[in-house]
């Protein structure tokens, strides 16, 4: 390895067109992230759209089970990350931490989520986005029955909404929150 070998460096100490190429590529993937974040719904939207799209896809191909499976165990954990908060209450002594109000005289504390809306959002899409380029390649259409694996997922997916449900009832607390009750101010 000469001297000018390393990674996103050419000979002269400058990066190479290729780095510069793809540190442009992310800071353009970034900015269309910064200014899709406040318009959640038309995020959602289209991540709904691509989803019907690989639908669709696996549906006329006949195949990609094992994939689509995948897809949906992960977007489970997604979810379950979503509706968990950042600080698990059953991982707290009751001394320790912050703590969800119980009594209605409590000062109000804003439920925080271990995964934030927007990067779940992203996840979804971007294994959306993975999924439909494996259904590009025989290799990942593996022959199975896929009754069973749909069986499998409802009955996963019960299980685990089931235990989630049970430990926000046992610790009190509420996923979704709309912010604190403001008055209105009489003149």
């Amino acid at each position: 390895m000469s001297e000018g070998d390393s990674v996103g460096e050419s000979i002269h100490g400058k990066p190479s067109v290729v780095a510069a190429f793809f540190t442009r590529i992310g800071q353009v993937y970034q900015s269309w992230l910064d200014k899709s974040t406040p318009f959640y719904a038309v995020r959602w939207a289209a991540t709904l759209l691509l989803t019907a799209v690989y639908m669709i896809r696996v549906y006329i191909l006949q195949g990609w089970y094992i994939v689509t499976y995948a897809l949906g165990i992960y977007h489970l954990n997604l979810f379950i990350a979503f509706l968990s908060p950042k600080v698990d209450p059953s991982l707290l002594d009751e001394d320790e931490g912050p703590s969800l109000p119980t009594k209605q005289n409590e000062e109000f504390r804003p439920f925080i989520r271990r995964l934030p809306e927007f990067k779940f959002w992203h996840s979804a899409t971007k294994g959306i986005v993975i999924a439909m380029i494996c259904t590009f390649f025989d290799a990942f259409n593996v022959p199975v029955f896929w009754p069973i694996l749909v069986m499998y997922f409802i009955m996963l997916f019960c299980i685990t909404m089931k235990r989630q449900i049970k430990h926000m009832i046992k610790y009190r607390y509420l996923p979704f929150t709309h912010g604190k009750k403001t008055y209105k101010e009489e003149t």
